[in-house]
């Protein structure tokens, strides 16, 4: 069955379009002046209005999950916090990452008969490639060019690399150790992989692919995050229930923080003020101020958090809770639970990891929309008698009647303000010309 789709169009609009000609008579220079100031004024106010309709909208998280009975990603619109897609990609998925212009999202999914890595394209939501990864593909990340894809592997020592362009491997590296996950530095010339039984992180030249350094951390080290900077790195240690700060600059551990037990996943705010970790069996998100390395801020959310992210505006946190089935969006401003993910009818079945893609220009396909009319039957759900229209009503309909909210007052007004900045471009376009008609007017007279 094909997914239909529907795209947003954006007509260019001619900033000539709303010049005001006025009559052909002789003028002040004094009321040039005015007219003039008025005009560009009026010009440079819709000019920054238009620019900030076609800025960015809000970006798409994607969640891993077993599924029903197909590994699944679960898409999510950060603005409503609703499940807008569910894509089919086989195995048991693991990590996944957005490209840095937010066009791919990279899937680790293993299992006992597939051993890839899943190539999403954002446009369509559906699977666009396969690529055998390794024997036993975990964790994912791209550099901060697009170009290579990096995963580590349960079972060897290998590092595979993807090359983006061809959707092919390249020369693995041998790191010695069997790794868990990587990290890039903004620069993309250090990686930063966790040796999860070695209590090590091995630093890498990404140019040479040789190990530059070996870091002691805490015990069985899993997730690594890096700094936007590129001056620390993070590691979580889930055996010692620490937090290794690594100062790149001298590839030693200048710092280690308690958090909560068996620390999982871990992100960082796009300004760096803040790190954010999963405490897996503590069931709830230490927030720690990077200037003092302190906790700030214990956050509850559901049961067995295992994975998080961060969007790129920093105002909201998506916390993936494995045993709970859900997903928790954290106000950062607060650092309180504001809602769960409405996910409809849809179950989101063991969740564990969650990544988020880039601001989108406005003229990009219009996901928010799009159901999953293919998806659902893969997903083994019921619904075969519907047509793409109908599904698209039933999902819309379940995530405002259906709201797992933690607070429906809450929820309510996230969205209701999620709505109101949506429209706000048009209704400031809208204001801009206001002004325009009625500066014109007031000078005529």
């Amino acid at each position: 069955m094909v997914k239909k789709m529907k795209s947003k169009t954006i007509s260019t609009i001619h900033i000539d379009t709303f010049s005001i000609p006025f009559p052909f008579v002789a003028m002040s220079n004094k009321a040039c002046r005015g007219y003039t100031l008025i005009r560009a004024f009026g010009i440079t106010s819709l000019a920054i209005l238009i620019l900030a309709g076609l800025a960015g909208a809000a970006p798409f998280a994607y969640v891993t999950s077993p599924g029903i009975d197909t590994g699944t990603v679960f898409v999510i619109d950060t603005a409503t916090d609703n499940l807008t897609d569910v894509v089919p990609v086989g195995g048991w998925p693991r990590d996944v990452v957005v490209n840095p212009v937010g066009t791919k999202v990279y899937v680790a999914t293993p299992s006992p008969v597939s051993t890839t890595v899943s190539v999403i394209d954002t446009a369509t939501n559906t699977v666009s490639s396969r690529v055998d990864a390794g024997s036993y593909p975990m964790g994912v990340a791209v550099n901060p060019a697009g170009t290579k894809v990096y995963v580590t592997d349960r079972d060897s020592t290998n590092i595979s690399i993807i090359n983006t362009a061809t959707n092919t491997l390249m020369e693995p590296i041998n790191v010695g150790l069997i790794t868990r996950n990587v990290a890039f530095t903004p620069d993309g010339e250090k990686i930063y992989v966790t040796n999860s039984f070695n209590n090590t992180t091995s630093v890498i030249d990404a140019i040479t692919n040789k190990i530059t350094a070996t870091i002691p951390v805490g015990d069985s080290p899993y997730e690594v995050a890096v700094s936007p900077n590129g001056n620390k790195v993070y590691v979580t240690n889930s055996g010692s229930n620490t937090v290794s700060v690594i100062d790149t600059a001298i590839d030693n551990v200048t710092a280690t923080v308690h958090v909560g037990d068996s620390p999982s996943d871990i992100a960082i705010s796009p300004y760096g003020k803040k790190v954010y970790v999963a405490n897996s069996h503590s069931n709830n998100v230490s927030v720690i101020d990077t200037t003092t390395n302190n906790v700030t801020a214990t956050v509850p959310v559901g049961k067995q958090p295992m994975g998080i992210a961060i969007t790129p505006d920093g105002k909201k946190a998506y916390v993936a809770n494995a045993e709970s089935g859900n997903v928790s969006v954290i106000d950062t401003a607060t650092n309180k639970v504001t809602a769960t993910v409405n996910a409809g009818k849809y179950t989101i079945n063991y969740p564990t990891k969650v990544a988020i893609g880039p601001l989108t220009n406005s003229d990009m396909t219009d996901q928010s929309i799009r159901a999953t009319p293919s998806s659902t039957e893969d997903m083994g759900v019921e619904e075969t008698n519907l047509s793409s229209s109908e599904k698209i009503n039933d999902i819309k309909l379940n995530n405002s009647n259906n709201n797992n909210s933690e607070s429906d007052n809450d929820n309510g007004s996230n969205e209701n303000e999620s709505r109101k900045n949506n429209s706000a471009p048009g209704f400031g376009l809208l204001g801009s010309l206001t002004c325009l008609y009625v500066g014109w007017k007031f000078r005529k007279k």
